[in-house]
């Protein structure tokens, strides 16, 4: 057994099949279950990723790098450099808005893995599982077959919904695993005064990319995987609006307007 093997893979599945057997084997509602584990135990990073965020929103503010953009307006290259001078001087990460993603990529194909081993359907996928079991913990003959159905889905298999004279399944997770990544990017991109800035548009292109590469993994792979996406993208809207950190005038610009007009009547 190989190192990716013993450090996701096995307990991925230990911790699927255990929750599985703990609520009366519904892998629908495991796979949930496991998404609200994985939140929790990430919550620290995702603090870290907001605090990082709101030091790269305060540095737009600084005087000293806004005296720089102007003395390098026209230099690019020095720009850069300065401006990454000033990072280590402030103690900023510029990366570590992005770093709670980093994670997520090991724990999606991680999952992906898992729950293909879960799903055995032949002799050889069976001895395969076992292999990955922990006998202390599981008992393999009380858990196979695994009820793999959930709502209209196959966990194990793409997602389509298929509707009664239609020629063609419509894949609804698909949908709802882009709508929802794109809704949680833009809910949780701090408002930037600059939207020019090198991180602003770094930022753009996440929440748009992001968003259509998880719908393609989504589209291709297990709809247990895409199951995992609504989770978890629903559970992180629910973190940053517990920490009070959901920007909505991203999703609503309209609110961005009213900002305004109330400042206005401030004065």
């Amino acid at each position: 057994m190989n190192i990716w093997d013993s450090l996701i893979i096995t307990p991925f599945i230990n911790t699927l099949l255990f929750i599985y057997n703990l609520i009366g084997q519904n892998f629908g509602v495991a796979i949930i279950l496991f998404t609200l584990l994985i939140r929790l135990i990430t919550h620290p990073l995702m603090v870290k990723q907001i605090k990082g965020a709101q030091a790269m929103q305060d540095l737009q503010k600084n005087e000293k790098w806004l005296k720089v953009q102007e003395k390098y307006k026209g230099d690019k290259e020095k720009l850069a450099q300065e401006q990454m001078a000033l990072y280590k001087e402030l103690g900023i990460n510029p990366f570590s808005s992005c770093l709670p993603t980093l994670i997520q990529l090991p724990i999606i194909f991680g999952l992906y893995q898992a729950v293909i081993y879960a799903m055995a359907t032949t002799p050889i996928d069976l001895l395969n599982l076992i292999r990955h079991i922990y006998p202390a913990l599981l008992k393999v003959e009380t858990l196979i077959p695994l009820n793999n159905r959930f709502l209209w889905m196959d966990l194990s298999q793409p997602e389509r919904l298929n509707i009664p004279g239609l020629e063609f399944g419509i894949p609804v997770m698909v949908i709802i695993v882009v709508l929802t990544t794109y809704i949680q990017g833009k809910l949780t991109q701090p408002a930037n005064p600059n939207p020019k800035d090198q991180t602003a548009a770094m930022g753009s292109m996440m929440n748009l990319y992001m968003p259509l590469f998880m719908g393609y993994l989504a589209y291709t792979l297990a709809s247990g995987l895409a199951l995992y996406f609504v989770a978890s993208n629903l559970v992180g809207i629910a973190q940053y609006a517990m920490l009070g950190k959901v920007n909505w005038a991203n999703v609503f610009p309209f609110l961005k307007k009213k900002d305004v007009k109330a400042g206005k009547g401030k004065k």
